[in-house]
């Protein structure tokens, strides 16, 4: 898999000689040996030397062989999306398991550091569930879609823009990247407008307009915007809206290349129940159909329809991938392979 170790390349006898804490142990003994005249002391000691090290230097050299042929195989995947602009929705098991957010987070800068123009957005369901329980105020759903009362979006946006985007912030750039945080009322960057079932929901909002003027110097100036789906209405009036909405969104302003929306699930299933039904590739008359028949259902329906809408304002593909996978991302972008279902227009 890509990425998943990269390491600084160098000669793949000095790794061995590190390694080898035996070896370690008889440098000494090593350059005693090698100032002594051969005789069957000295070639026996050689010949233990060689028999640690050798192993070791074999295994580091087939290690290093693996490394660059993967890099090459990724050749192509990266002129062809060099320069393009990706986004990315970041949630989901993702977000909750460390390791796994660990593994985005690289994922993320090592396409940065290629070339290309990532986008990032978040949301932050777990994250805003845990402060409203510490301050004893049950979530509601409807829908799946959260209640949002005045005392609730004020702790979503808190907790979305003040936390969660400025931690992602701070790891994106601890890792080697130049992350620059916002949310959608930054600069207009998304205009909310209440949602139909606004009565029941409250302060839920749909995007009524974008405007990515804010966040085009950044991508321009190989910065990585981290984007927190919390947006306002003209009157300042604050509105959570859906993370997969607002990349969809946003990809579609950007003209991106590839919308990417990190899920907990292996992507699109011919069948429900099967694991290993996955659909690979399917264009957008498909899936519509895969609806029609019941067999995108529940949840899955909003992220393929947040999908057909950005193919249908152009952009390039989408792909519904499964972020439960270490380095999802890079499998998706820079093998034949995927890491999910992708959706063409």
């Amino acid at each position: 898999m890509l990425a998943a170790n990269v390491h600084p390349f160098s000669s793949p006898l000095a790794v061995g000689l590190e390694k080898t804490s035996s070896f370690a142990v008889s440098r000494k003994n090593a350059v005693l040996v090698a100032k002594c005249k051969p005789n069957r002391v000295s070639t026996g000691i050689r010949s233990s030397l060689q028999s640690i090290v050798a192993p070791e230097v074999d295994k580091d050299f087939t290690s290093a062989q693996t490394r660059v042929k993967i890099l090459s195989e990724a050749l192509p995947f990266i002129q062809k999306f060099r320069g393009k602009t990706i986004v990315v929705k970041y949630g989901g098991a993702a977000m909750k398991s460390e390791a796994l957010q660990a593994s985005v987070i690289d994922d993320v800068v090592l396409l940065s550091c290629v070339g290309l123009r990532i986008v990032f957005v978040h949301g932050g369901g777990p994250e805003i569930n845990h402060w409203l329980g510490k301050l004893n105020i049950e979530p509601n759903f409807l829908n799946g879609l959260r209640v949002t009362d005045a005392s609730t979006m004020e702790i979503v946006s808190m907790v979305l823009v003040g936390k969660v985007n400025k931690q992602l912030v701070a790891l994106i750039n601890k890792a080697g990247g130049t992350a620059v945080g916002l949310s959608g009322i930054d600069g207009r960057l998304l205009t909310a407008r209440p949602s139909p079932n606004a009565s029941q929901l409250g302060f839920v909002g749909d995007i009524a307009s974008v405007d990515p003027t804010v966040i085009r110097p950044l991508i321009d100036n190989n910065h990585l915007p981290v984007i927190a789906s919390v947006a306002a209405d003209p009157t300042g009036q604050a509105y959570n809206i859906n993370a997969d909405t607002a990349a969809g969104e946003l990809a579609a302003a950007l003209g991106a290349e590839k919308l990417i929306l990190l899920t907990d699930v292996a992507g699109i299933l011919e069948d429900r129940n099967n694991p290993e039904s996955l659909v690979k590739e399917i264009d957008i008359k498909g899936v519509k159909k895969m609806i029609e028949e019941g067999k995108v259902a529940g949840g899955m329906i909003p992220k393929v329809n947040c999908c057909v809408r950005s193919l249908a304002q152009g952009v390039r593909t989408t792909s519904i991938i499964d972020g439960r996978l270490k380095h999802s991302l890079l499998l998706e972008i820079l093998t034949g392979e995927g890491a999910g279902t992708m959706i063409t227009g």
